[in-house]
């Protein structure tokens, strides 16, 4: 199935805000099974993530200040697909910035949605070897605050299964990136 092709109904629109990377709607709608009601919806670009892997077989991870969860949070580099932009354009950019590495070899993993009973963002997932580290990598963005952790894929596996801190995004590549690994 497609995502996309059974649009409800929009019956009154109740809230709309604009933010710095998202949106955020409120609209009464009617669903295709024919139910009614308040549906919030954020609106998101969609995000580019990769799955780095150095030479020795390490995974580059980020441990990043997130401050909806005002915590760390042990990520795969990503970042906010800019508009016009293709999302493997975003994710080489986002993984010298906030990694200090450039990769050489490229590999679509997949994509998905992140979290779609109230969010229309799509993630972008890709493999990245043959990593070089950058003499001078590029800034990073004001609010990003976050270090490098280099990880075996069994280390990162073991903290998924001990219920470490790490978002869904990173959870979901590295599974889509295992048979590669």
């Amino acid at each position: 199935m497609t995502l996309g092709t059974e649009q409800p109904e929009i019956l009154r629109k109740l809230l709309f805000f604009q933010g710095r990377k998202a949106s955020f709607d409120v609209h009464r709608l009617r669903l295709p099974n024919g139910a009614e009601g308040d549906w919030e919806c954020v609106r998101h670009p969609g995000g580019a993530l990769c799955v780095p892997v150095t030479n020795e077989g390490k995974l580059v991870l980020v441990k990043q200040y997130r401050f909806a969860l005002a915590g760390r949070l042990l990520e795969f580099p990503a970042g906010t697909v800019e508009k016009h932009e293709d999302p493997a354009e975003t994710i080489k950019r986002e993984i010298e910035e906030e990694t200090g590495y450039r990769a050489h070899t490229w590999q679509k993993l997949g994509q998905f949605p992140l979290a779609p009973g109230y969010s229309d963002e799509i993630i972008y997932a890709f493999l990245a070897k043959d990593l070089e580290k950058l003499a001078t990598p590029p800034d990073q963005d004001e609010d990003e605050d976050m270090e490098n952790v280099l990880m075996t894929p069994a280390e990162l596996e073991d903290a998924i299964l001990r219920g470490d801190p790490i978002d869904s995004k990173t959870i979901s590549s590295f599974f889509l990136a295992r048979p590669y690994l």
